[in-house]
């Protein structure tokens, strides 16, 4: 299983790679069809230093993007804006929690997007979470200080040439 970083452009390229290349993927999302973007909220200590954005564009299973988004065109483009810490995210990711549970519990914020239609693509989340976890991810807080701190300045390098 190939190792990436949480939130680096390394982990969308290959999570994309590895779901277009297995048309399981595609055939249990096929009901799917969702615009949807993923904030991470600023969390200095694990290198993050202001709120970046992900999104994953699904049309009937079909992966059409994986992408970072600015603000404004997470806004413009998805349909779903969804809020969390990093370390929110990570349970989620390791599934340790659940999406549902933790959206009703506030855990999870909604900022874009009809509260009722969410809870209707609920029961897919685990399915989404199954397609970014097909690599092994690493979350700041398991680097080593040196890890965050190249980390942290290749966070920077990236966001600026991405303008996110």
């Amino acid at each position: 299983m190939v190792k990436c970083q949480y939130c680096t452009p390394e982990w969308l390229e290959e999570t994309a790679r590895i779901y277009r290349s297995d048309p399981s993927m595609e055939e249990k999302l096929k009901k799917i069809s969702a615009k949807v973007c993923f904030r991470v909220k600023a969390e200095p200590a694990w290198g993050i230093e202001k709120d970046i954005i992900f999104g994953t564009f699904i049309e009937a299973g079909k992966l059409t993007k994986i992408a970072f988004f600015s603000e404004e065109d997470a806004r413009r483009e998805s349909e779903y804006l969804m809020a969390a810490t990093p370390q929110e995210w990570k349970k989620i990711l390791r599934k340790e929690n659940k999406f549902l549970a933790d959206f009703m519990l506030g855990r999870i914020k909604l900022e874009k997007g009809n509260k009722v239609t969410v809870l209707g693509l609920a029961p897919y989340a685990p399915l989404l979470v199954d397609a970014l976890t097909q690599v092994q991810i690493q979350f700041p807080d398991e680097m080593s200080g040196e890890e965050l701190t190249q980390y942290r300045t290749y966070m920077e390098e990236f966001r600026k040439n991405l303008s996110v």
